[in-house]
Formats: C-alpha cells, structure tokens, sequence
C-alpha cells in the first residue's frame, strides 16, 4: 500500500490532533466506526498510509525539534490522546511573514536564523500533500507557502479563512500546474459552523424564517488569542458567516447583515482547548408570533476537524492519483466552510461519497480521461 507522503505547516495544536490521530487508529478495520472519519478506508488508503515527511513552524521551542516531540510543546494544549512514536521528522524553520501577531508575539519567540528551503525540503521528502495549519490571519505568510507548494508540485489542503481554493486566480495557477487544492477553512466534525447551519436548514425546512441569529465563541488556545487583534479576524468572521448565510441564499432568502453576527467573541485562557459556542435564532411561528432558540456547545476544538483533514489528505492524494488539478469542487464543500461552490451539508457530503468511489483506488477504470476540477 502507497504512503500519503504529508507536510504541515504550523505545528499547533491542530498538527498535534492530526498526528496523535493517526496514531491512534493505525491499527483501525476497515468496517470499524472511527469518529469524525467517513471511511477507514477512503478510496483504497487507510488512515494509517498518511505519513508526515516534512513540517514547519517559527517557534524556536517547536524548531529542530521531532515533530512527534514538538506537537506536545507548549503553548499546544489541545487533549493528548495517543502518544506519537519517533517520526524523524524535523521541524524546520519557516517563513514568518504575518504570521505571528502581537498577542501571539507574548507566547511565541521567533527561532533564530533564516527560513529554511522550503522548496527544497518539499522536493527532497518527496512530500506529496501539504496541510496549511498557520493561524488565523496569516494573509501573507499563506500566499507566500502557497508558490512554494505550486513550485515545489504538492497538493495544497488550506485550512485556514485565507482565501486560496475559493479564489479563481489560484485556482487557475492549481490547474496549469496540474495540482489539486481543497479549501478553505476548514469544517470541524460537528462544530458551531456545521451545527449553525443545521439549525438554519431546520427552520427552513419547516417553514420558519430566521430573521435575526448571532453565533458566539470563546476559547483558550493560541487561535483565540490571536484573533484577539481584531483585525486579523475579518477574513474568520467572513468565512464563518457565509457558511451561514449560504443556507438562506440557496432558498432565495436574504437576512440583512445587521442582524447576523457569527464570530470568534473572546479569549478565555483556562479553557483551553475547550470551545464554547452560543447560538441563538429568532424566528416567528404561523401569524407572525414570535419564537426563540438559544444553544450552548462544548467541544475541544483541534481533534474536532482532525477526523476531516485525514479524510480531506486522502481525497488530494486520491486527485494526485487521477491528475485532477484546480479546486477539488465536491471535497471542499463538505470539508471547509468556504468551498468554491456551497451545497447545503447533506448534498455536500453526497457528492464527496460519489468522488470517492469514482477516484478511489477500485475506480480507476471509470476515472480516466478526467482532468481539472474546479
């Protein structure tokens, strides 16, 4: 069986999720029910085949250090739940660019010295798939690993609010290198994002309109704290909210912006990893009588969406292996709250099924003479 041959960039708390998860079910049956993963054995690679041959990050705590060492170094505090065997994997020293804000800045010290190869190492670990894991706000610094992957011919996961596979202007620079991309922002397993819209698509469904909802969050880890300078927190607020609204906007129904609000609200450091969402929809019943909803969610928010970037490095790699290139339409929409296209969850997830039993490993045959997807 073929490896998946994985790179990461950004070794938080979401690598450590990722890696830890792995690990975790490496030993899994392919007919065993893994939580927040669709198959054990996606189009032919079990969750085992990925295999990280490359990361990078800036800390001078994380770099030099094993990747099986640095995802357990503070300030990650997200739930160790699996230990990580020796990787022989170094984290390299990578490009800062906007990557680290000033409250980030308080925690995190840049390590000392220049930023690595980055083409060079992709090329020399032969890495296959790149995770983008920077943090929320990281404009520059994504676009600049972005050309490094596309010289360097990795797919390109982007699961930051950093608007890459959404935007035509990548998504033809992803086709005439002949690479897949899926993005952006990643959607978490069942998180405030996927239950929003599922309560949105209920009062729809039943004939209820939502005239006004808001959407609150609060965590403890360093994404939190970083999109405490609000001003790399508008593209977060814009991916999160279309999500959203994209429900209505499907059902030819608007809401006015005023009356939506959905967003990362505080930083709480003693929870964590631990988020909390608070929804709240205000609707009207039949003769215009009002109706209320108010809900609160717990959960800890990186092994939350690791379960969907092992299935979404599957799906890229399942597009390495049939030369698709361009934005990956049908993993995106299930995978990220700001796809290319938005679907509503249950019509996403359909056609990601139907990608994978066209491109899976058994579907060669059907497969041919497909090119680009976006």
């Amino acid at each position: 069986m073929k490896k998946i041959r994985t790179a990461v960039i950004g070794v938080g708390n979401c690598a450590s999720s990722l890696v830890q998860g792995v690990e975790y079910y490496k030993n899994a049956r392919p007919g065993d029910f893994v939580p927040g993963v669709m198959h054990v054995d996606l189009g032919g690679y079990h969750i085992r085949d990925i295999e990280f041959v490359a990361a990078f990050d800036i800390d001078r705590n994380k770099v030099g250090k094993d990747l099986s060492q640095a995802v357990f170094t503070p300030p990650n505090n997200t739930a160790r739940f699996s230990s990580v065997p020796f990787l022989n994997v170094r984290v390299h020293r990578g490009m800062t660019h906007d990557g680290l804000g000033k409250y980030l800045s308080r925690l995190i010290h840049k390590a000392p010295g220049p930023t690595d190869d980055i083409v060079g190492i992709l090329r020399r670990t032969r890495a296959e798939v790149v995770v983008n894991y920077l943090p929320v706000g990281s404009e520059e610094a994504t676009k600049w690993y972005v050309e490094q992957v596309l010289e360097a011919g990795c797919a390109f996961i982007n699961c930051i609010p950093v608007f890459i596979a959404s935007e035509k202007y990548w998504q033809r620079r992803f086709e005439r290198k002949g690479l897949p991309v899926i993005g952006d922002d990643i959607k978490s397993q069942v998180g405030a994002t996927i239950l929003h819209r599922t309560l949105v698509n209920l009062y729809l469904d039943r004939g209820m309109p939502v005239d006004r909802t808001y959407q609150l969050n609060t965590g403890g880890n360093t994404d939190f704290l970083n999109m405490l300078e609000r001003e790399r927190l508008d593209s977060k607020k814009i991916s999160k909210t279309n999500a959203v609204v994209s429900q209505l906007k499907a059902r030819g129904l608007s809401i006015r912006p005023e009356d939506v609000h959905v967003g990362p609200s505080d930083y709480v450091p003693w929870q964590k990893d631990n988020k909390l969402c608070f929804l709240r929809i205000e609707s009207r019943h039949f003769g215009d009588v009002p109706s209320s909803l108010e809900c609160r969610l717990s959960v800890e928010d990186s092994p939350n969406s690791a379960g969907v970037v092992i299935d979404a490095v599957r799906c890229a790699r399942l597009a390495l292996d049939r030369k698709l290139s361009g934005a990956l339409l049908e993993p995106s929409s299930y995978f990220m709250k700001t796809p290319p296209r938005q679907f509503t969850d249950t019509e996403a997830r359909g056609l990601t099924e139907k990608f994978i039993r066209t491109y899976g490993r058994r579907g060669a045959g059907r497969a041919s003479g497909r090119g680009k997807r976006s």
